[in-house]
């Protein structure tokens, strides 16, 4: 029986991961690019990328935030600087107008062209450093397993939609454009600056307790 506490670090997990999945970036126009110019094979290779570039990414934000996560002004900092980042990703999906995708001819290498590109973004560093590692903290201070479930969740998510965009995008390109799309991204935009009130409220409470 799953508690509620897990229940809603699986939760953050699935809509993190989503968001991450679909919104756009260096990733996500791979996906795209590669499955329209070879097959969805090649996007589906550039859609788990992720789980190779992220781990060592994980690892370090882990073993430097548990190393500080007793220390409430460090904690009030990087809950801060998280808010900002959640606000940031909430305006970008809010602002998209849909994908537009130049497609070149190459030679497809597609699951090193999204190592690359993953390991050159700066969004899973500033993610994992700023958001993602302090809920995963937390998720392991109730107990190990709510903090893999909420590591399952999230890259369940952000693989499954990315796998989900290339056999769209197979089938039909219309998606790139799509109005629906451009709602959803606008939806999660809300629930991302929800979230960052939180990580605010978070700053706040370990402000108190200094």
């Amino acid at each position: 029986m799953i508690s509620g506490e897990t229940l809603d670090f699986i939760i953050m997990g699935v809509i993190f991961g989503f968001t991450a999945g679909i919104s756009p970036g260096p990733l996500l126009t791979l996906v795209i690019t590669e499955t329209i110019s070879h097959n969805k094979i090649a996007g589906i290779k550039i859609a788990v990328a992720p789980l190779i570039t992220d781990l060592p990414i994980i690892i370090g934000s882990f073993l430097l935030l548990s190393r500080v996560y007793h220390l409430n002004l460090i904690m009030s900092l990087i809950s801060f600087l998280g808010g900002i980042f959640l606000i940031y990703l909430g305006f970008e999906c809010i602002r998209t107008k849909g994908l537009g995708i130049e497609i070149t001819k190459s030679r497809s290498r597609s699951l090193l062209k999204g190592i690359v590109a993953n390991i050159l973004n700066p969004h899973p560093y500033l993610f994992w450093i700023t958001v993602g590692t302090p809920i995963a903290l937390k998720a392991y201070q109730i107990n190990p397993g709510t903090a893999i479930l909420y590591f399952v969740s999230f890259y369940s998510l952000l693989t499954g939609s990315k796998i989900s965009v290339a056999l769209i995008v197979e089938r039909s390109k219309v998606f790139l454009t799509n109005k629906l799309y451009i709602w959803i991204m606008r939806i999660l935009g809300i629930v991302l600056f929800i979230f960052a009130l939180l990580f605010f409220i978070d700053c706040i409470k370990n402000l108190r307790t200094q």
